[in-house]
């Protein structure tokens, strides 16, 4: 049973289907068959071709196409044509026209996932937040700064990750997925970076290494400490219906309730898979 609310994506490149299967039992919540930016453009069509074969409906995966203004993305699109694939990531979206023409390759049932990574993306956001077939945005952080011509990605990138944020919830979407961390080699990073993310809102983290996939997860994930407080909380409730109640010293309200309902609401779905 797939998470309604996928905290992991994990993407592989193309290139490389030796690796496809080993990135599906790596405990992503999405795996992401890459044709973008990990693949050089000499070997697009062979990568295409790879990911094409290997497909199938017993390893569900996504898909990132090239980009709609590259002399690749109509080639891409002949993949709708395969099983296998529950998802379809699109870079560098800016116009609503990109979403609409995979929206008619792929069909209305597809989720497309845009990738917000220019200036012109994040301005017009919302909107491409709000088209057919959309289900959540991701943010790509490194283009992203690219593009904007910036060189740090803390304090610089707050305001246009809370931005994003508040789109995908104006859009009735799922919370955004925040960009890749680049050093492969430091979980204290990985994890500050996830946990920032979490803190700010987004509801999952892209990965570029199996070995990043747990650290996302968990963070991702109620804490024992957070169950324990929820479940409080949500007896506390049930044994007075209708008064004002305290747990732990504080005051429970409705959104506080909502909360706690929605911890206990993720951590048993988890404990189903």
């Amino acid at each position: 049973m797939p998470l309604l609310n996928p905290r992991s994506y994990l993407f592989v490149p193309g290139t490389r289907p030796d690796r496809f299967p080993k990135a599906c039992a790596a405990g992503a919540d999405v795996v992401i068959l890459d044709l973008e930016d990990s693949v050089a453009p000499a070997d697009k069509t062979t990568a295409r071709a790879a990911i094409s074969e290997w497909l199938s409906a017993a390893l569900p995966v996504m898909v990132r196409v090239n980009t709609s203004g590259s002399e690749w993305f109509r080639d891409d699109l002949t993949l709708a044509k395969k099983t296998g694939l529950v998802g379809v990531l699109l870079p560098k979206a800016e116009r609503l026209e990109e979403i609409r023409l995979v929206a008619e390759s792929f069909g209305p049932a597809m989720p497309i996932l845009p990738q917000i990574e220019t200036a012109r993306g994040f301005r017009n956001a919302r909107t491409l937040a709000g088209a057919q077939n959309v289900k959540r945005l991701l943010f790509g952080s490194i283009d992203f700064q690219l593009d904007l011509g910036m060189l740090a990605e803390e304090d610089e990138l707050l305001y246009f990750r809370s931005q994003i944020v508040l789109d995908s919830r104006l859009a009735g979407i799922l919370p955004p997925v925040d960009g890749v961390t680049t050093d492969i080699n430091s979980p204290d990073r990985v994890r500050a970076d996830t946990l920032r993310a979490r803190r700010l809102g987004f509801g999952g983290k892209m990965c570029i290494h199996p070995k990043q996939v747990p650290i996302v997860n968990e963070c991702f994930a109620p804490t024992d400490q957070e169950v324990a407080w929820a479940t409080r909380v949500v007896e506390a409730s049930a044994a007075a219906p209708g008064a004002a109640i305290s747990v732990d010293g504080k005051m429970v309200d409705r959104p506080v309730l909502a909360r706690a309902e929605a911890i206990l609401s993720i951590a048993a779905q988890l404990r189903t898979q």
